[in-house]
């Protein structure tokens, strides 16, 4: 693809955007966290509800858990505050004393609050998740206990989900790494073997992982994965094919606005890593439909709505979606000079700041609902509620404007 010269005016704007994202994130996003999350006797609580009660009684999610180590080892890297560093070592010890599997392998899904296994169920996206974890905290401090793991959990991932026969990888398993009736993230989602999601957090993972660890299998994995978009869950339309058999099979007409822009900047990402031409061509190729195609959800006021399904549409505005969105309109101007990109990357956060950020108590809403009301009935702090996808976005604008 083309990459014109950005303009002053346009350089100009990309940095008043990057200041105010590190001022969201070190004086709003970021505290929160540190403020009201900590467990006296060590990693954090599971839950506090959208009307901002705290329950000390909620269990604890590994992918929560995981996602505030990456968060706050990447903060760490970019900004060098130690209370970061505090946070991600936090982390990183809950992770391996309690979510670990020390006899099996792979990282449990879910905790009591005490630290005592809840669901001991081996789900692939959330040991990605891990990874991620602790690869970005050995990019940021070359802790070498974090890459052990980190490199554990690869093979675990290798040796029990990895499809060697029709490529990809299996959704979820039992402790024992056994099959399971119920593969699901979530109830939202479609009980199938293999999925969009956790594709796209596996490559995610595997292309932090392959920053600080050269290995010639995770090579070949980044660029199986890269194919395997290609491939199977890239639809021609440039929207995310969601839910597969093992056959890559799909028959759902599910249109995921968020993923879609999300997965143009990580697929972007993985192929420049693992810098090998032909993988850049390829994902760069299809990059401009799949931005495309996430537009098609973006409204005149600078939100992106939440799904298509069949003829229904989720109007919500996620947090994550918006987050996510600015990134990836972000990542089109920043590589391709789209000034457009820029454009809708501000648009987001205008958005974001006026209908999203939490002034009064911290960190962001869940949504805003498609009547325009704020969405207090999901969590503000929980399970899939954590400072990973907005806290990235500031983390990517910061470092991209460097």
């Amino acid at each position: 693809m083309e990459r014109p010269n950005k303009t002053s005016a346009e350089l100009f704007a990309a940095q008043a955007l990057a200041s105010q994202a590190k001022k969201e994130l070190t004086e709003n996003i970021l505290p929160y966290w540190m403020q009201k999350m900590n467990r006296p006797e060590g990693g954090f609580y599971g839950r506090i509800d959208g009307m901002e009660n705290l329950d000390p009684s909620a269990p604890v999610g590994n992918i929560m858990t995981a996602r505030m180590l990456w968060t706050f080892a990447s903060a760490y890297r970019l900004l060098g505050k130690e209370e970061y560093l505090e946070m991600a070592i936090r982390a990183k010890d809950f992770i391996l004393k309690y979510f670990y599997d020390t006899e099996l392998g792979g990282t449990y899904w879910s905790l009591n609050p005490d630290g005592s296994p809840l669901d001991t169920k081996k789900q692939i996206y959330a040991i990605a998740f891990t990874i991620y974890g602790l690869a970005e905290l050995n990019r940021a401090t070359g802790d070498g206990q974090a890459l052990e793991y980190a490199i554990k959990l690869f093979n675990s991932i290798e040796d029990h989900s990895f499809d060697s026969a029709k490529d990809g990888y299996f959704e979820a398993f039992t402790r024992e790494w056994g099959r399971i009736e119920d593969m699901r993230l979530s109830e939202k989602d479609a009980n199938e073997s293999k999925t969009m999601n956790t594709h796209l957090h596996v490559i995610e993972a595997y292309t932090c992982l392959y920053r600080v660890w050269k290995d010639s299998l995770l090579q070949e994995r980044l660029r199986g994965l890269i194919n395997i978009f290609d491939k199977y869950i890239l639809a021609e339309d440039g929207h995310l094919k969601l839910f597969f058999d093992n056959d890559w099979n799909c028959s759902y007409d599910i249109f995921s606005y968020g993923h879609d822009i999300e997965a143009s900047w990580l697929l972007h990402e993985s192929a420049l890593v693992l810098g090998e031409e032909e993988s850049l061509a390829k994902v760069e190729s299809r990059l401009p439909s799949v931005v495309a195609a996430a537009t098609e959800g973006f409204t005149p006021e600078g939100g992106m709505i939440y799904e298509k399904m069949g003829d229904h549409i989720d109007g919500d505005r996620h947090w994550w979606v918006q987050a996510e969105a600015a990134v990836g309109y972000f990542n089109l101007w920043e590589h391709f000079g789209a000034h457009e990109g820029l454009e809708n990357a501000i648009h987001c956060w205008e958005y974001i700041k006026k209908e999203l950020v939490d002034e009064k108590n911290g960190e962001w809403f869940w949504s805003v609902r498609a009547d325009g009301s704020i969405n207090r009935v999901e969590d503000k702090a929980g399970f899939w509620k954590c400072p990973y996808h907005n806290g990235r976005m500031c983390l990517e604008i910061i470092e991209r404007v460097k």
